[in-house]
């Protein structure tokens, strides 16, 4: 008893205790409409078999739990033939329905509507053997050889989805790249998942996150000890060796990475070792291999940018377009690939509702069902906040936004004209490396834990209400428009271009987009970053205004293109800022927060500090080196078309 029922505390309390940092508050996804179909009633009961062994093709084993349909009046197994959905976690399979079953627990809304559901861990986690890495090349193979076994299952009807948020939802895109065409993979849905893990995870502007990174890696090392205690409670002796089979990732992965990182090593750069995992670098081969996918964002998750990213890579490759490309107005578009954006973080899509939009998804795909979802002529559907409504709308960037360029000004200003000869001057600016942590970008790095947290206790809560105290002291500075006179909504991605002199060679800069009240509450929106040594643009991946302003900047983050600030020299950097969907009412005005910092969530490498202490910088806002932004703006009604799956 005590070997199993105290590592099980434990393991609890390491869940319990992460869920008190993530948890926030559940933001429902709206029902599913559609042609005629509605959700049936739950027709099954759910039975398992638990730590099926699946052999890979280098011989690991693989631990799975299979979950089927049970016939209510019996219990016995539902004899189908059934489809099978297939879900891959690095969580421990046993505890995942402690965050959600999109983390990873049996999804019984579905088994219960005729799916079976198979929970399998990813190579050395929990209950199965073999080495973890992040998203390591060879768990992509591991995906086949999950999905041909689980369309091989007692009962199952040769047909088999992806279903899963986060980890779980990225390595989806990896087995639908790898298992090549006319596979039993017929459709995946992705939750929060990502499009670029090193500038969308793992750094910002070039700079560590600090914040998630070094936690996320300590996280998943304890788990990678805890869960074999777990997974095989009902057979002690594997205990061991499941441990010892895990150890090396600690060293492997974890330890080393963390280590690689800030010493300045490979992976402190944008090179072939993310390029390996990122799913932007295979989304042309998902659509190659015929495989729809059903996407879900949220406007603060930290792979906010990421959802859109994947949209319109998929829609591109499927209209043999550059998948890093802005989609085309009036381009052609399938209901094949959809996205839904939501006003949520990474943890708080409310999965009861998820469920309905998968079970439309994969009633579509796998049971061949008329449900309407896919033929459709808009399948970008985004929460529209501050108008409490969902839109849809057919391609990204926002056809019905305009990329509007607004000048940095005397005084702080924000304006739609340019400094005209005679005009000039500067803004002083120095390098903290930390200020005040009451930002939008904390909340956004802790998942929504800290808003969450904070909220039984009244104004603790209110940092993603009113961010001013970030606007405070000599390492920020503020540039804001006059009211404006309608409802206008800012609609996807910002640039934020500063010329600037330094007296170091490297900067750092922080850009937050807020919307202020007519009482001076600054609510932010969104931020992004950029270390000044990784200023150079790509321009083939970067989307620009017909006059070459670029509204999202893409920097290669590479060793090679890094270069140093030369001191005293007026030099340009081209801030990306992730895309929102915010109404600004009329009256409210619209506020650039420059900072040089964005404690704790950007730590700079030794390296990297050693050439940004003692850094002033002076912003330009002169005809010669004219600062400004530029942001897609339009009438907040011109996205006339209510969400027609979000009813």
């Amino acid at each position: 008893m005590r070997s199993t029922v105290r590592p099980r505390l434990i393991r609890r309390a390491v869940f319990m205790a992460l869920l008190a940092v993530v948890a926030g508050a559940v933001v429902p996804l709206p029902a599913p409409a559609g042609s005629n179909w509605t959700p049936g009633p739950a027709r099954y009961g759910v039975g398992a078999t638990l730590n099926v062994p699946v052999e890979m093709a280098d011989g690991t084993v693989l631990r799975a739990d299979v979950h089927f349909p049970t016939e209510l009046g019996t219990g016995a197994a539902a004899p189908g033939p059934f489809p099978v959905i297939l879900t891959q976690t690095p969580y421990g399979k046993s505890g995942g329905s402690t965050f959600s079953t999109s983390g990873g627990g049996v999804n019984r809304y579905l088994v219960e509507r005729g799916y079976i559901h198979a929970v399998a861990d990813v190579r050395g986690t929990g209950g199965s053997g073999g080495t973890f890495g992040l998203f390591d090349p060879v768990q992509a193979g591991d995906g086949v050889t999950l999905v041909h076994w689980a369309a091989g299952l007692p009962a199952a009807n040769g047909k088999v989805g992806l279903v899963g948020l986060s980890y779980l939802g990225i390595n989806q895109f990896h087995t639908a790249a790898a298992i090549g065409p006319d596979s039993p993979l017929k459709a995946i849905f992705p939750v929060v998942a990502g499009h670029d893990l090193y500038r969308e995870a793992s750094f910002d502007g070039g700079i560590p996150n600090m914040q998630f990174g070094p936690g996320y890696l300590a996280f998943t090392g304890a788990l990678n000890l805890l869960n074999p205690i777990v997974e095989h409670r009902s057979d002690p002796a594997r205990i061991p060796a499941t441990q010892a089979a895990h150890l090396p990732g600690l060293a492997s992965f974890q330890a080393a990475m963390l280590a690689d990182i800030l010493a300045g090593g490979e992976q402190a750069y944008d090179g072939d070792w993310w390029a390996a995992r990122n799913p932007a670098s295979i989304l042309e081969r998902v659509v190659a291999n015929g495989v729809p996918a059903f996407l879900v964002g949220g406007w603060h998750d930290f792979f906010q940018a990421g959802g859109l990213r994947n949209f319109a890579g998929l829609q591109n490759a499927w209209a043999g377009r550059p998948v890093g490309a802005a989609m085309e107005p009036g381009q052609r578009v399938t209901g094949r690939y959809q996205l839904v954006m939501g006003d949520w973080y990474h943890v708080t899509v409310d999965q009861a509702l998820l469920d309905r939009l998968e079970l439309q998804w994969f009633d579509t795909w796998l049971k061949g069902e008329a449900t309407g979802m896919a033929d459709t002529a808009t399948p970008l559907h985004l929460h529209q906040m501050g108008a409490g409504r969902f839109v849809d709308t057919a391609r990204y960037p926002l056809e019905e936004a305009d990329p509007t360029a607004l000048w940095l000004g005397e005084g702080g200003s924000l304006s739609a004209t340019p400094p005209a000869t005679g005009d000039g001057g500067g803004d002083s600016i120095v390098f903290t490396g930390v200020g005040s942590p009451c930002n939008r970008a904390t909340d956004v790095w802790g998942m929504g834990g800290p808003s969450a947290s904070a909220a039984p206790f009244g104004p603790l809560d209110r940092c993603i209400a009113d961010d001013r105290s970030i606007q405070a002291g000599p390492g920020a500075l503020t540039y804001t428009t006059a009211p404006f006179a309608e409802d206008t909504a800012l609609a996807g991605p910002a640039g934020v271009t500063v010329f600037a002199t330094s007296n170091r060679p490297d900067t750092q800069w922080v850009a937050t987009l807020e919307d202020v009240d007519p009482g001076g509450a600054s609510h932010p929106l969104t931020s992004g970053a950029l270390l000044g040594s990784f200023r150079a643009l790509d321009p083939a991946r970067t989307w620009a205004t017909p006059a070459g302003r670029p509204y999202q900047p893409w920097h290669p983050y590479t060793r090679e293109s890094a270069r140093a600030v030369t001191p005293g020299e007026v030099t340009r950097y081209d801030i990306e800022v992730p895309p929102t969907f915010a109404t600004l009412p009329a009256g409210h005005r619209l506020r650039l927060t420059l900072t040089t910092s964005d404690f704790p969530h950007l730590v700079p490498t030794p390296g990297q500090l050693v050439n940004l202490v003692g850094g002033v910088y002076q912003v330009q806002r002169n005809p010669a080196a004219a600062s400004f932004v530029t942001l897609p703006l339009a009438p907040a009604g011109a996205f006339p078309a209510d969400c027609t799956i979000c009813a």
